[in-house]
């Protein structure tokens, strides 16, 4: 099972990082960001399958690309920004963390107006 390595890398990068942080506080940074990208790589083919497999219902279900686009691009903004946001936050900088979030809420809300207006339209067409 993948969550298993991936958790027995995290935990074995855990307890590096502490040792790090006592001896080498300037690094553990960098190595905290380097685990986290190590992780994201770990299930980038995961990724890629679910994102190929929500293209391939939306087609099958007659949803326009613009749609999907806009709803795969939501989602990984979502992720990045708390990975971002999480990173500020272990470097002891919530107030970064707190902008990071809110940028990542104003570009979520951005690209979720078209939705939202394609629905309203569907939806006056309907009650019309």
């Amino acid at each position: 099972m993948e969550i298993v390595q991936i958790l027995g890398f995290a935990l074995i990068a855990a307890v590096l990082l502490v040792v790090v942080r006592e001896q080498r506080p300037e690094i553990a940074m960098e190595l905290s960001i380097a685990a986290g990208a190590m992780i994201f790589l770990m299930l980038a083919t995961r990724i890629a399958s679910v994102v190929q497999l929500v293209w391939d219902m939306a087609r099958e279900a007659g949803i326009g690309e613009t749609y999907v686009a806009s709803v795969l691009k939501i989602v990984g903004i979502a992720y990045i920004t708390q990975f971002g946001a999480e990173v500020c936050r272990d470097a002891k900088e919530s107030a970064i963390a707190a902008k990071v979030e809110l940028a990542g809420k104003v570009l979520i809300l951005l690209l979720a107006v078209p939705i939202v207006r394609g629905i309203l339209e569907t939806v006056i067409r309907l009650l019309s």
